[in-house]
């Protein structure tokens, strides 16, 4: 790694929610430079193009710092199997400044689940060796369509409970048996990668947290989503506290009622969501999971950023 590379990646390391050791904020761009480093990223299937890096420019042109990249997109097209393919990745990232922050796993266990089919945790392994030459520091494991983790009823339907104040679900037992048992397994492959296993789903925080504790490892965590969790009736910032700053490995920004962040046409609260993270000194990559509106892409994603990092007290 060159020493610009080097420079480039502690300076924006300093740049997200630093928070003194009292919990105020503050905008000390050298806050948390040891932490790694830290950006606005964004989803390569929101930019255009899973599994394909022939999209890095469009990040660059998009203001972004990072993109998500996922391992493939089902059984006979993996690309990040393929050294070849990892080494444009490297190439690319470094020529044009981005960083692979993460992995995702996810069309693909959406469809082929974890939970079910045995051959589903190749592909959690496959994106643990992905990261890992990529400099990755966690994967997105997916568990929605065909993965979720909800009990349904003989109607088809999700069985709604109540839990404290928000609603949640019940979960299928069987299913996440699977999948803990399935996950302790390929924990020490992830520990010795130095790979967090970022869960995503459509669960509760308490939920997310039993199961994580069952699987028995640190490197378990949760991959937080802010429009999922508040589509899904949870109270976001509580959770987000709840959770803590150790087990949410890393954060989807999106918002199901409009592409640009911060309108008043949102559902989410950006800043109740930039709070509570603040409050747990979160200091991990902010992962846009939006494309904008329809042919003004770089624009909303520019505008989109720029947001981010002011309303979580980005440098």
């Amino acid at each position: 790694m060159s020493a610009t590379r080097r420079h480039f990646i502690k300076t924006v390391s300093a740049g997200v929610f630093a928070v003194t050791l009292t919990g105020a904020k503050t905008n000390n761009l050298f806050a948390l430079a040891e932490t790694g480093a830290v950006g606005v990223g964004m989803c390569d299937w929101n930019l255009g193009g899973a599994a394909n890096p022939n999209i890095i420019p469009k990040a660059q042109k998009a203001h972004l710092d990072g993109i998500q990249v996922s391992v493939g997109t089902n059984p006979d097209n993996i690309p990040l199997r393929e050294k070849a393919v990892r080494q444009k990745y490297i190439e690319m990232g470094k020529r044009y400044n981005i960083i692979f922050h993460s992995v995702a796993a996810g069309g693909i266990l959406n469809k082929i689940p974890l939970a079910t089919e045995p051959q589903s945790a190749v592909y959690v392994i496959d994106a643990i060796e992905a990261a890992k030459a990529l400099g990755a520091k966690n994967i997105l494991i997916a568990f929605f369509g065909n993965g979720d983790l909800r009990r349904k009823d003989s109607a088809g339907k999700y069985r709604n409970l109540k839990d404290g104040n928000f609603s949640s679900y019940e979960l299928d037992d069987q299913r996440v048996e699977r999948v803990v048992a399935a996950l302790r397994q390929i924990v020490p492959r992830a520990e010795d990668a130095g790979v967090a296993l970022g869960l995503e789903n459509t669960l509760t925080a308490k939920q997310n947290l039993d199961i994580i504790d069952r699987i028995g490892s640190k490197i378990a965590q949760v991959y937080y989503d802010v429009g999922n969790s508040t589509g899904n009736g949870y109270d976001v910032a509580n959770e987000i506290r709840l959770l803590g700053n150790d087990r949410i490995c890393e954060v989807h920004l999106k918002d199901w009622k409009t592409k640009i962040l911060g309108s008043p046409k949102g559902q989410v609260n950006m800043e109740k969501c930039a709070e509570a993270f603040a409050e747990i000194g979160y200091n991990k990559w902010l992962v846009l999971e939006t494309s904008g509106r329809k042919g003004k892409f770089i624009e909303d994603t520019r505008k989109n950023v720029a947001f981010v990092k002011k309303t979580f007290r980005m440098a």
